[in-house]
């Protein structure tokens, strides 16, 4: 039977992703002995949608030995962090590089609000150890097992209609290019580069040191209530410019939405409620499998449950509440569309979905995000907001995400860099107004190609 708890925790999960094994730590050597370089590992990302066999797997302990790696070793190189990215950006038949080993905080200024991680550190990491010098990011995306460098690579973000992603928290960073050489890159000494390489999908180079922008450690008081989607939409203008993060998550077949909002408090911390986001999840998936022959029924049943439940509250500091553990895998596509359209292009999906009759149990997503002047970043230079569909990783995605993609291409979405999309370099040209300022940019610094594989090369228009 579906408990109160479970279906909060369920719509919650949503958008969410775990973590996935990382690079074994015996495959440590740029250039290992010849045995262990000739060996052949399979890779797949955390969903399973994504996989390869490169040539050589790595992971190298300093930047001595990653410069070695990327300028003299087989090519594509690309890195691969938690294996969080549901695209194309990791594959490779080249050299597969993993920072594990070039992971942990280098320093932290509570006086002057920085902090300097090296790029393989995982966002819980990160928000444990700057706690520990009672610092905070302004922000969190709902999920925290992707490395620092994968997150910015992709313009990850949280929600907050005043808050950009995490990329717009780097104060600078160190670079590896393709000839192995060390770049200190900020917005003082070189503006342009320095907005290229804060979303790069790695093709710039790798990065191996960021520093951010950070605040002193905070609380958040976190609200989770249901709603009607209609009223939900109807209030949302409100509630983002009211409270500093807002979201919800829409249950198909429902008419029934789940919000949850955070704000500043000062307010003790409250006890840690039990993860049950996998129980929940597998609960809807069931009500689907019994009641998919009847929307009606289900749609009936779903309300009564939402219906009654009362909102819940919890106050702990921000970096445990704006994110929580996800286990269930799926596949997901996210657009960023300006806010606006956000609203009427939710009631779209919702109805295609429906009249569909597509058998979809995940939560549909909805965030904001503030806009930014980052030339590959989905929110440059416009107030967006971010929908997000999920498939089961189990089942065939393509069928439901190409009857929802073209209507987040109707209202101009652009789509999450690290998410499923169709789309090719004549589509991301016309989106993004620095296109060409950054392919210029990318020929400067790796004119031979060595950080592109078939997947970025289609996204550049790049030929082989």
């Amino acid at each position: 039977m579906l408990s109160r708890r479970r279906l909060l925790q369920y719509a919650a999960s949503a958008s969410a992703l775990a973590a996935t094994g990382a690079i074994p730590a015996s495959l440590t050597s740029a250039f290992a002995a010849e045995e262990d370089a000739k060996r052949i590992i399979p890779w797949k990302n955390w969903s399973g949608a994504q996989s390869c066999t490169p040539s050589l797997r790595v992971a190298p302990s300093g930047e001595a030995e990653l410069a070695e790696i990327v300028s003299k070793g087989t090519t594509p190189i690309r890195a691969v962090g938690a294996g969080h990215s549901f695209s194309g950006l990791v594959p490779t038949e080249g050299t597969l590089l993993s920072l594990d080993r070039m992971a942990g905080l280098v320093s932290a200024d509570k006086a002057g609000g920085k902090a300097t991680f090296k790029a393989g550190t995982r966002l819980g990491a990160m928000g444990t150890s700057l706690a520990e010098n009672g610092l905070a990011l302004d922000n969190m995306p709902d999920i925290n097992k992707q490395t620092i460098a994968g997150a910015i690579s992709t313009a990850t973000h949280g929600t907050g209609a005043d808050i950009g992603s995490l990329a717009t928290f780097i104060d600078g960073m160190r670079l590896i290019t393709g000839s192995g050489e060390a770049l200190d890159l900020d917005a003082r000494t070189n503006p342009d580069l320095f907005q290229a390489a804060r979303v790069s999908l790695g093709a710039l180079g790798i990065v191996t040191e960021t520093t951010l922008a950070a605040r002193p450690l905070y609380k958040l008081k976190k609200r989770t209530w249901t709603a009607p989607v209609e009223e939900m939409l109807e209030q949302a203008p409100e509630l983002w410019s009211k409270h500093r993060n807002f979201e919800f998550y829409y249950i198909p077949y429902s008419g029934m939405t789940i919000g949850i909002i955070n704000d500043l408090t000062d307010e003790p911390e409250t006890p840690e409620p039990a993860n049950e986001d996998d129980d929940g999840l597998r609960q809807l998936q069931k009500l689907q499998d019994w009641l998919g022959w009847s929307p009606a029924t289900r749609r009936w049943l779903i309300q009564k449950i939402l219906g009654g439940m009362e909102p819940e509250t919890r106050v702990d500091y921000s970096h445990k509440t704006l994110s929580t553990e996800r286990n269930m895998r799926f596949n997901e596509m996210e657009y960023h569309l300006p806010r606006e359209a956000g609203p009427e292009a939710l009631r779209e999906v919702i109805e295609t979905i429906e009249m569909n009759d597509v058998e979809v149990f995940f939560p549909i997503e909805f965030r904001t995000v503030a806009p930014d002047d980052i030339w590959l970043s989905p929110f440059y230079k416009r107030e967006s907001c971010s929908i997000a569909v999920h498939r089961y990783h189990e089942e065939d995605y393509t069928p439901y995400f190409s009857l929802i993609e073209p209507i987040f291409r109707k209202h101009e979405g652009r789509p999450h860099w690290g998410k499923l999309n169709t789309l090719k370099a004549a589509d991301f040209a016309s989106l993004y107004p620095k296109w060409q300022d950054f392919l210029e940019v990318r020929t400067e610094l790796d004119p031979e190609g060595r950080f592109l594989n078939p997947y970025l090369r289609d996204v550049f228009g790049v030929e082989a």
